[in-house]
């Protein structure tokens, strides 16, 4: 499939709004979270300004120069934790893939993209939260992200960048 990565600035929240809602994973049987979810401070802390705070970093996926996926990143601390945190030093990464674009490379283009960003600006780690039932999780683990706790059903999991 043909597609591009580029980087995430900050004229992108938008298509990262759209990409957090993508992200929420719905079981099987399970009628979708109302988009008004994103308005909730736990949730939208993800994407409230974006962009403003040091490490921000993320990439949006676009063909026909239209957004089909995206991955970012940033740190959160103890008061005020996303669903995946590990420490104050570990940035916590959020991504999706437009649902008719999954399974087409797109998810592990933009982890490989972000893994190669977050190295280069000094991270050590990563982290990510994900339910066991989310098949996105196979992605995570080829990727060498590992169990390290939990949050209500879903994983924390990390992953070291050497």
């Amino acid at each position: 499939m043909d597609f591009n990565i580029r980087s995430a600035e900050k004229h992108d929240i938008p298509v990262l709004w759209e990409m957090l809602y993508q992200s929420m994973f719905v079981p099987e049987g399970h009628k979708p979270f109302p988009r008004s979810i994103l308005d909730k401070p736990f949730i939208s802390k993800y994407v409230e300004g974006w962009g403003d705070r040091s490490g921000d970093m993320g990439s949006i996926a676009e063909k026909d120069n239209e957004p089909i996926g995206a991955i970012w990143l940033r740190l959160f601390d103890e008061a005020n934790k996303g669903f995946g945190y590990v420490d104050d030093t570990t940035p916590e990464i959020g991504i999706a893939v437009i649902e008719e674009f999954r399974g087409k490379g797109i998810g592990s283009a933009l982890m490989r993209e972000l893994e190669a960003q977050a190295k280069d600006y000094g991270y050590q780690k990563l982290c990510l939260s994900v339910d066991v039932r989310n098949p996105a999780r196979r992605l995570y683990e080829r990727f060498g992200y590992v169990h390290v706790g939990w949050c209500d059903t879903s994983w924390t999991v990390e992953k070291k960048l050497l």
